[in-house]
């Protein structure tokens, strides 16, 4: 009886100081550095460009042969 009482006080004591600790402020990390998106659109278009091109005349000399 007595070690159960010993048990659960010990329980009791626990629980309660779990409760009471207080969380560490979160640190935010800094932002990343993003391409603007006019830029970044205009880089995709130029490169899908290119790649239409060479696409285009490949398809051209293949069927000129």
């Amino acid at each position: 009886m007595n070690k159960s009482i010993l048990l659960a006080s010990l329980l009791a004591a626990v629980a309660l100081s779990a409760c009471s600790k207080k969380e560490e402020p979160k640190v935010e990390a800094p932002a990343a550095v993003v391409t603007p998106a006019p830029e970044a659109a205009s880089e995709a278009a130029s490169a899908v460009a290119e790649a239409a091109s060479s696409v285009a005349d490949a398809a051209a000399s293949a069927a000129s042969q």
